[in-house]
């Protein structure tokens, strides 16, 4: 790995510059990092490649490592320690109320606020306050690639923006609806990292409550979307596109409420990723005709 010698409590200030390869991690020790650059930059040094890591699953969510599930056992706490080297490692335990505010506990170093990159954009965050799914950045991308300029966007659960920051980037006016105080407070902070505050309106509240006018496209990142299909329903025309998140597939649900609406749906149903045993995160992208 082709990398610079830099000190680590400049990590933050440097990771939007250009000679950074946002694509591979920093290796940190003793206060140093070795940040490593893209392809016609020059480098400091020409480090080995680390060995694959084939320990217990976790995200490196800024310079926190957080993973969910059972406690780990020492061996693997450190497996994970030594690997990516964090401030801190955090395990979530789940998630309370519709806020989805975590349940966590520190199992190594220190937590608090980070900054994160992903795919180009910039999140703040403390991820022992609020929800950040790590396991959706495919789905993100694929939001984003989907949205064409000028859209009008409801996000109704954005959370602290990571579907609304992608899709804003991608050139969508987004209305961002949020019940969570804390997450709101970090959705306003990424809109102006990210430079969008001409694309994006946040809204604090119910988003039942803070729909208005006709959206082109429909983001209902929340397991608990299919009970809100009427609400979102009654601010689409032919044409508008749907997201539904839920566990397992709803499409028959989804077409009956359509239907209630007055409209046709065509659904097509895309996995996410594995929720637990036989049961999946499914992604029903919903076209109104």
């Amino acid at each position: 790995m082709r990398a610079r010698k830099v000190p680590a409590a400049v990590l933050a200030d440097i990771a939007d510059a250009e000679w950074v390869d946002t694509f591979r991690r920093p290796y940190v020790e003793d206060g140093i990092a070795w940040v490593p650059v893209r392809e016609g930059y020059p480098a400091d040094e020409d480090l080995p490649e680390r060995e694959a890591y084939r320990g217990r699953g976790y995200h490196l969510i800024g310079d926190v490592a957080v993973l969910h599930g059972d406690a780990p056992t020492k061996e693997e706490l450190r497996a994970i320690v030594e690997h990516c080297r964090p401030r801190g490692v955090v395990r979530v335990k789940g998630f309370l109320s519709e806020m989805r505010v975590p349940e966590t506990e520190i199992l190594y170093g220190s937590a608090g606020e980070v900054r994160h990159r992903e795919q180009g954009c910039t999140f703040f965050l403390d991820p022992t306050k609020v929800m950040f799914s790590k396991g959706n950045r495919d789905e993100k991308v694929r939001i984003a690639a989907l949205v064409r300029p000028g859209e009008r966007i409801a996000d109704m659960f954005s959370g602290i923006g990571y579907f609304t920051i992608p899709a804003a980037m991608s050139g969508g006016r987004v209305h961002a609806m949020e019940i969570n105080p804390i997450a709101f407070e970090y959705l306003q902070r990424n809109i102006m990292a990210n430079h969008l505050a001409d694309r994006v309106a946040g809204e604090l509240g119910d988003c039942r409550d803070l729909l208005s006018g006709v959206y082109d496209r429909v983001l209902m990142g929340h397991f608990d979307a299919p009970s809100m299909l009427a609400d979102a329903l009654a601010h689409v025309r032919a044409g508008s596109v749907l997201h539904v998140h839920s566990i397992g597939d709803v499409s028959e649900t989804i077409r009956e409420r359509a239907d209630e609406a007055g409209f046709s749906a065509a659904v097509t149903s895309h996995r996410v990723k594995k929720y637990g045993p036989h049961a999946w995160h499914m992604v029903q992208d919903v076209t109104i005709s």
